[in-house]
């Protein structure tokens, strides 16, 4: 049996705001309608589906692994717009990046507090 991630929900108030603003931060194309989502598309065929609620949000994570020159673009990118970022996912290293296993990654939030990580290498690898 095989079995990918197809796609997945992103809860957001706002979804042209929130779909924009991560499609813009990773260099995607910008976000397609389909139904009743704006999707944001990666390469390896997962798409982040933006669904307008006014419910409460609970915030995610959501981790994204990009090559190095597209870890300096998005670094950029966050820089640019005077986002905050920390090298760790409980906030505690402040306008850092970590270098686990031989990479490089940051954490930064979405509109909605979502927290965003880029990453140059998976975890656990060396």
């Amino acid at each position: 049996m095989t079995v990918e991630l197809n796609h997945t929900i992103v809860w957001c108030r706002d979804q042209q705001r929130s779909a924009t603003f991560l499609a813009e931060m990773l260099g995607r194309e910008p976000p397609r309608r389909f139904l009743h989502f704006l999707v944001v598309d990666l390469d390896n065929t997962v798409s982040l589906d933006f669904y307008e609620t006014t419910d409460e949000i609970t915030t995610q994570h959501y981790a994204f692994l990009v090559g190095e020159d597209d870890f300096d673009d998005v670094l950029g990118r966050i820089h640019a717009r005077t986002l905050q970022h920390w090298a760790d996912p409980t906030r505690t290293r402040p306008g850092e990046i970590n270098h686990h296993f031989g990479g490089r990654g940051v954490y930064f939030q979405d509109p909605d507090g979502h927290l965003l990580e880029v990453i140059t290498r998976p975890y656990g690898s060396e």
